[in-house]
């Protein structure tokens, strides 16, 4: 597989994201549903925004692993939220795990009305490799 980061500009790197990631002769391709802070027996948190982000991170890099992926080859993640204003003061959180893992991602946040039941936060990703 071959990856391309297209960055006209500087400002999105301290933003953790890329404005455009082009993949050639890609091994496969894993499309994940959004994965949120629901419980491996099928319960919804309650929780704050930060443990919700933890726990959504844990799911997400668990579906890609198990699928035989790994998640610096995510090059599409879409954030959704509940709450903006909830999520900043966390945004480091996501930050430190896109770090971590050497992401280069295309990135869209968008803040939603509701998400299933009482989550927050949802990541919905594109995996290549």
């Amino acid at each position: 597989m071959e990856k391309r980061v297209i960055n006209p500009w500087k400002w999105q790197d301290e933003r953790s994201y890329a404005q455009a990631v082009e993949v050639k002769n890609p091994e496969g391709t894993l499309y994940v549903s959004g994965q949120t802070a629901i419980s491996a027996d099928g319960i919804s948190s309650n929780e704050n925004m930060e443990s919700q982000i933890i726990q959504t991170l844990k799911n997400l890099e668990q579906v890609i692993t198990e699928a035989g992926y790994e998640c610096n080859g995510i090059v599409r993640l879409n954030i959704y939220t509940t709450s903006t204003a909830e999520l900043w003061p966390h945004f480091n959180i996501l930050q430190d795990w896109i770090n971590k893992h050497n992401i280069v991602q295309a990135t869209t946040l968008l803040e939603v009305k509701s998400l299933f039941e009482t989550l927050k936060v949802e990541l919905e990703a594109t995996v290549v490799k």
